[in-house]
């Protein structure tokens, strides 16, 4: 078990990649606080998961929240070893369409969230020589002309997972980030849905998006973060790890993606 023993917090943990990285954290044997806004779907995620797991249902765009989390989670298990800032929302929005209130409403969530979470964590982090894994989006480079908000806040986040394991290294916290590529997840699932793609869409993805004829699994990412959260990459930090099917940057498109 290669996380026999962690205490490891998942953010946004009642559904998709957040749901399979806590499941993968509890199978490598860690304890998992799993968080999300609907309490019955985190019941059933934390006792499907069994007695390593509890749960605390708050909303991060609540400054205080993070606190809240981070406190439930070392009053239940005793200590704190990893925080997984995986909460995020997706919603669309152009130029024309983020004004300052839906600019603030992601900002909180995707961005300021994921800095307090680190905030209220550190101390404990610190006395467990912890580790932090920031989930983002290869968005975070430029992004699709309906995801400006979100790619904006993925671009801060990548920055702050830099910024942050290069001050906190001397203190012995590792920090890593993920830029996420396209992932089958319910919601991305739904939101295709709504963006105008048909039923069953996931079985026909054009190879430009992917060239093994499958987007991402979540249990993808989750395999990856067991890796970072995990005493076998230490003491490596500050890495950005992409993880797509394809090179994000410098890459050339085949003659049948033109």
């Amino acid at each position: 078990m290669r996380l026999k023993e962690k205490v490891v917090i998942v953010t946004g943990s009642t559904t998709g990649i957040g749901e399979a990285i806590a499941r993968r954290c509890a199978t490598e044997g860690a304890s998992v606080m799993v968080h999300g806004r609907d309490a019955e779907r985190g019941a059933q995620v934390a006792g499907s998961i069994g007695e390593v797991a509890a749960v605390h249902i708050d909303d991060l765009s609540d400054p205080e929240a993070p606190q809240r989390l981070v406190d439930a989670a070392v009053d239940r298990f005793g200590h704190l070893d990893a925080v997984v800032n995986n909460a995020a929302i997706v919603t669309r929005s152009n130029l024309q369409t983020t004004d300052a209130a839906f600019f603030d409403r992601i900002t909180a969530i995707n961005l300021r969230a994921p800095l307090l979470m680190i905030r209220a964590a550190i101390e404990h982090l610190k006395r467990s020589s912890g580790c932090v894994l920031n989930i983002g989006s290869i968005n975070a480079y430029c992004g699709g002309s309906n995801l400006l908000a979100y790619s904006m806040t993925k671009g801060g986040l990548m920055t702050m997972s830099r910024n942050l394991a290069n001050s906190l290294g001397r203190e012995g916290v590792r920090v890593t980030h993920f830029n996420v590529g396209w992932v089958l997840t319910p919601n991305e699932y739904r939101v295709a849905i709504d963006d105008g793609l048909e039923e069953g869409w996931p079985d026909h993805v054009p190879p430009a998006f992917a060239p093994s004829g499958r987007i991402l699994d979540p249990n993808h990412i989750a395999a990856a973060a067991v890796y970072w959260l995990s005493d076998e990459s230490r003491p490596i930090s500050g890495s950005v790890v992409e993880l797509e099917q394809y090179p994000i940057i410098g890459r050339i498109s085949m003659p049948d993606e033109m």
